[in-house]
């Protein structure tokens, strides 16, 4: 055991603090309720700001029905997040995500929340900036960013994105 602010920690507990428990969803992963469905050991932790990045889409043409959400650096922007403690359910969420394929790449970023700066992981889209997302998609994400209480004018700007018909084709 490893002495540690007048605590006794096991080896197990010193891996759990030298990882970073915190995800920050910016996409349709933002909604409390879809979270609770793909990590159901993952309560929200709480909301923040990656400052100096920007949300934008990528990936078009992976076979969805438009490209999807990812961020990119842009020092003049900020994407709100939903920060989650999935310890327990990474490995799922990572196989939900499809990082298994190659889709995402995980990396570490600061968050800015109302408490001070925290450090959290998120996925970002392995594929080009470009293209446009479904309307049915780009809803999914502007209600999953309401629902998580995101600032009225983040979820208008939303809304009111560019987007690509209505969603997939349905056969007749």
């Amino acid at each position: 055991m490893i002495p540690w602010r007048g605590c006794l920690l096991t080896p197990h507990c010193v891996a759990r603090l030298c990882r970073v428990p915190l995800y920050a969803a910016y996409g349709s992963n933002m909604d409390p309720g879809q979270m609770m469905q793909r990590a159901p050991h993952s309560p929200m932790a709480g909301t923040g700001w990656l400052v100096g990045w920007r949300l934008t889409f990528g990936g078009e043409d992976l076979g969805w029905e438009g490209a999807l959400a990812t961020i990119v650096e842009d020092p003049g922007s900020q994407v709100f997040v939903v920060l989650y403690d999935v310890t327990d359910d990474e490995v799922n969420l990572d196989r939900w995500e499809g990082s298994e394929l190659g889709l995402h790449s995980k990396i570490r970023l600061r968050v800015q929340t109302l408490e001070g700066s925290v450090l959290a992981w998120l996925y970002v889209l392995d594929a080009y900036e470009g293209g446009l997302p479904s309307a049915r998609y780009l809803g999914v994400v502007a209600d999953a960013a309401e629902a998580a209480g995101a600032p009225a004018d983040y979820v208008d700007g939303l809304r009111t994105r560019p987007c690509d018909g209505i969603g997939p084709a349905t056969a007749s």
